[in-house]
């Protein structure tokens, strides 16, 4: 009797601790390939970039900027994980992803797909003021273990159309409503092309909540997430975030990661990484 005690007992205490697992998740702006970046080429940092990324470990991590063949050079490398997203150009393998690679090891995908930031999402098109096409690639999560399910949204925002980012940031909003209909836990993260004072980004932090904002242990790193390669000047310009729902997520930690090797940072900008964890709203 008292072996079926202890048992039961055992089995409670491994279920509490299941259901309040933390995750780490990480966005990160990779930098195109470009063949004019010089020592910052992507053969030059990619080993460091992913070396990175494996020491941190994080259970959902999304990119920015990534091409068809650094997403695979990354898919063949983290072979414990699995990725949604493609191009932003055909809606196939051309042009820019917004990836999320997850460990398929922990979590299965509900659901998942993309959506274009412009007046006509479901088709390849170029928004608003927008340069160029601008992406959102979403995911419905469900943990292996706990049975938790959330959404991650990431996406990478147009740097010169003005009224395509704040048409951006409502557009990722109504979306979410359109396709968390059971109210699930929310996580955002991206490279926004903006300061946090900037209009769609106060609209995207009264919805939700700006990660850094909310850590209950102190930030940490620098203020800044793009530092344009210049290793030696300060990293002041913050414009990659995590924003997360306001009631489901309790975020424990925010850093941004400022590392480097030989004087190099491994790309233009600094990830950003988050511990969180699930609560009952």
């Amino acid at each position: 009797m008292k072996i079926r005690i202890s048992f039961i007992l055992l089995m409670l205490i491994v279920s509490v601790l299941a259901h309040s697992q933390d995750y780490k998740i990480m966005t990160y702006n990779i930098r195109y390939d470009n063949p004019n970046d010089g020592e910052n080429q992507w053969s030059k940092r990619n080993d460091f970039l992913s070396n990175q990324i494996t020491y941190n470990n994080p259970d959902v991590f999304g990119i920015q900027e990534g091409l068809y063949h650094q997403v695979q050079y990354l898919d063949s490398v983290f072979v414990d994980y699995n990725y949604i997203g493609i191009g932003r150009d055909d809606g196939k393998t051309k042009g820019e992803y917004s990836a999320v690679f997850y460990n398929k090891e922990k979590f299965n995908i509900i659901n998942e797909g993309t959506f274009w930031l412009s007046e006509t999402p479901n088709k390849i098109s170029v928004g608003w003021d927008a340069s160029m096409e601008r992406i959102c690639t979403y995911g419905l999560f469900k943990d292996k273990v706990t049975k938790q399910q959330f959404f991650v949204f990431n996406t990478h925002f147009d740097h010169i159309g003005k009224v395509a980012r704040v048409k951006s940031a409502a557009l990722i909003l109504e979306k979410i409503t359109e396709f968390n209909t059971n109210n699930l836990p929310v996580i955002v993260m991206g490279d926004f092309n903006l300061k946090p004072q900037a209009e769609p980004i106060q609209l995207l932090s009264k919805a939700l909540n700006d990660a850094k904002k909310v850590s209950i242990l102190k930030p940490f790193g620098p203020t800044g997430t793009f530092n344009g390669f210049k290793f030696n000047k300060p990293v002041s310009a913050r414009i990659d975030y995590i924003f997360t729902s306001k009631k489901q997520i309790k975020v424990l930690k925010y850093e941004i990661l400022s590392d480097s090797k030989d004087c190099k940072y491994p790309s233009d900008h600094l990830p950003v990484v988050i511990d969180l964890k699930f609560i009952n709203p």
